[in-house]
């Protein structure tokens, strides 16, 4: 772990301070000073009283969750009664850096887990045996985990450990299938017993949590903060060269990388698609792989060399959201993306067998079609084949949100009250 904010350990400061070099001393003695008073006496000075500001820690890792906390993480910084202090796990490396970058977020701290071939026990352990110091030394209010991830449950953990309330971002999705998504839905339930503040994204991820026995006064409706995001990053003006080679054609994105998709059911889905393409001409398809070596073998083994698709490497989220605007349909196997591409109207094909978010699937925007391979290959040349099927998705409610979900979630931490968000 290193620290990127306040650090108060010997090999923070240059060599030169423990020499006594008088250029050195007082910078960094009144860095010091200052960073003590700022932790010490977080506040501010209203009519004459100091008013104590509430510390609020955002924690995340990964790709998906920095595309969806980081303009929590703006939206919070403009608060005067919030000190947003800001820790990324580094479960993802470079993917989760392209997003801080686009977003203009720098953290505070940076456990950096990651390593080459982690493995669940590698990520569990690493974020829990460093995170510790960070809370002893921030002491947070409250600490904001996100959605599904290691990163979120692990931390939110540690919360517990140290009685330190939790807000859980995007809380109440679920599958009530323990083993998919795999080991997401484990995840996102243990969050929620610990978690003290509980921000649905949608009416039904409320209703779960209620039915499960939460305070119905700790579950707050907020829409999803991924629609705030897709403001940030698509613009009418943006260009990319997969996009040149698409031309006027019908572009098929396509994203595939779930944990409990791996083998055959990968496999199934890939010949569904190469299938589907080497039938319709006037498509094209995008398919940025996922880094992951075994979602690359078996691409390249039932892709490679199909003219109709371009597999290229990771995108980051501007590329992404950007691609997704402009498809004509999207198959995918991600979370994430079943909550975007509804934002503009695009239907999306969902090669798997759950989703802990139906009301998608209720709404028409979605369709479920699980892994097998004559059900990906019937759905996707329906909707090319089809226009009342495709116009019937294309033209549903997106259920996920209007771009205020952030506001909501700072108007909560900030002064308890909120406009709630209402479908429709």
């Amino acid at each position: 772990m290193y620290f990127c904010g306040n650090d108060f350990s010997a090999q923070s400061v240059p060599p030169g301070f423990w020499r006594g070099e008088p250029a050195l001393i007082l910078p960094v003695a009144a860095t010091w000073v200052f960073s003590y008073v700022d932790r010490l006496f977080a506040g501010q000075w209203m009519s004459g009283k100091r008013v104590r500001m509430k510390t609020v820690m955002v924690v995340f890792g990964t790709r998906p969750e920095a595309i969806k906390m980081c303009p929590l993480v703006n939206e919070l910084k403009t608060r005067k009664g919030i000190r947003t202090v800001v820790c990324v796990s580094g479960q993802h490396r470079q993917m989760l850096d392209s997003v801080l970058e686009i977003f203009h977020v720098k953290p505070d701290y940076d456990l950096s887990v990651m390593k080459p071939e982690q493995t669940l026990f590698d990520i569990t352990t690493g974020i829990l045996s460093s995170f510790r110091s960070v809370l002893e030394a921030e002491k947070p209010d409250v600490v904001l985990v996100h959605g599904d991830t290691s990163t979120a449950f692990v931390s939110a953990l540690a919360c517990f450990y140290m009685q330190i309330p939790v807000g859980h971002v995007e809380a109440g999705l679920r599958t009530y299938n323990i083993d998919s998504p795999y080991p997401e839905e484990f995840n996102r339930q243990a969050i929620g017993i610990i978690g003290r503040y509980h921000f649905a994204p949608t009416p039904l991820a409320a209703e779960h949590l209620i039915r499960e026995g939460k305070n119905p006064e700790t579950v707050y409706i907020t829409g999803n903060t991924v629609i705030d995001a897709m403001r940030h990053t698509v613009k009418e003006s943006y260009t990319h060269p997969e996009l040149e080679w698409v031309g006027d054609r019908k572009l098929i994105f396509i994203t595939a990388h779930r944990r409990e998709n791996l083998g055959e059911p990968m496999h199934h889905m890939f010949r569904a698609i190469r299938r589907v393409l080497d039938e319709h001409p006037e498509c094209r398809a995008v398919y940025p792989i996922h880094m992951n070596p075994s979602v690359r073998k078996v691409a390249e083994a039932e892709l490679g060399g199909c003219d109709s698709i371009h597999m290229i490497e990771p995108i980051d989220v501007l590329d992404c959201h950007n691609f997704e605007a402009r498809c004509h349909l999207c198959l995918t196997d991600s979370g994430g993306i079943q909550e975007e591409c509804p934002a503009f109207g695009r239907p999306v094909l969902v090669m798997r067998d759950t989703t802990e978010r139906p009301e998608g699937v209720d709404s028409g925007v979605l369709r479920l079609t699980g892994t097998h391979e004559e059900d990906i290959y019937r759905n996707f040349k329906d909707l090319l084949e089809n226009q009342a099927s495709y116009d019937a998705m294309a033209h549903a409610c997106n259920p996920y949100g209007d771009g205020r979900a952030t506001q909501r979630i700072a108007d909560i931490l900030e002064t308890g009250k909120y406009d709630p968000w209402v479908a429709g």
